[in-house]
């Protein structure tokens, strides 16, 4: 049986949390403080024994196979809950991708990668798992990765809007045009935008956000009434376009 993550940080944060873990119960144990509960355990029944009518028989006797019933109950739970005794390194925690595999997306996985010798230690120091946690860990990711599972594959919406803001134009005509464009329609219609302050819903006010907005292009007072500041070759010289411009031996238009 294995421990499993679902992202590296998750990867790293495992290791480091045990880590952490395994520095408290070094200080219980090297002080002695691990062995409260059972000191506790034995004066509660002290207590209790003491408290009891004459008339209860041999209180002492009957206080031992309690104390020992509550001793070996918490021994249990200290050896199971507290003691670390499973090493955690790389051996026994796995990169679970089976999601990831199903749906088509390449992860590497940790020792496919320069993270592989990092998290079987950090600063030198390795962790060890105690047996109920690890069966704990190892049964929840169980559950969620049955949840998942279920789950369907859907594009993955904010990796597609991270390539889109990433993506560049290649061309530099185009990306030229784009910059006329700008400065020459969207600057102006964005600022009589702001200017005229009209109500949009939450669609509109993010489609006048780009370029290409449908708002801007289909609202008379904005993109029809912008035009080229300077003549275009793709586009002929319009007289009743272009009228008290100057027409040049081009032909080029103001659109």
């Amino acid at each position: 049986m294995l421990m499993s993550t679902n992202s590296y940080l998750e990867f790293y944060l495992s290791l480091l949390s045990w880590i952490i873990n395994n520095g408290l119960w070094s200080v219980l144990s090297d002080t002695g403080l691990f062995a409260a509960p059972f000191g506790a355990i034995i004066l509660q029944e002290w207590l209790s024994a003491r408290q009891q009518g004459a008339d209860e028989g041999n209180k002492g006797l009957l206080s031992v196979p309690r104390i020992e019933n509550r001793l070996w109950l918490a021994y249990i739970v200290v050896l199971f809950g507290c003691a670390p005794v499973f090493p955690l390194s790389l051996s026994s925690v796995t990169f679970d991708d089976a999601a990831s595999q199903r749906c088509g997306v390449s992860v590497a996985q940790p020792t496919e990668t320069a993270w592989g010798t990092t998290f079987n230690t950090i600063g030198e120091r390795s962790a060890n798992v105690p047996i109920w946690w690890f069966l704990v860990h190892a049964l929840s990711k169980g559950v969620t990765a049955a949840a998942t599972a279920s789950i369907p594959c859907t594009p993955d919406i904010r990796q597609m809007r991270m390539e889109i803001d990433s993506s560049r134009i290649d061309s530099q005509v185009l990306l030229q045009e784009v910059a006329d464009f700008t400065r020459d329609c969207y600057g102006y219609s964005r600022s009589r935008l702001f200017t005229n302050r009209p109500l949009l819903d939450k669609v509109q006010s993010h489609d006048a956000s780009w370029i290409g907005s449908s708002y801007l292009l289909d609202t008379p007072g904005y993109y029809d009434t912008d035009r080229s500041r300077t003549p275009r070759i793709s586009w002929p010289y319009d007289e009743s376009r272009d009228v008290s411009l100057p027409r040049l031996e081009n032909g080029a238009g103001y659109p």
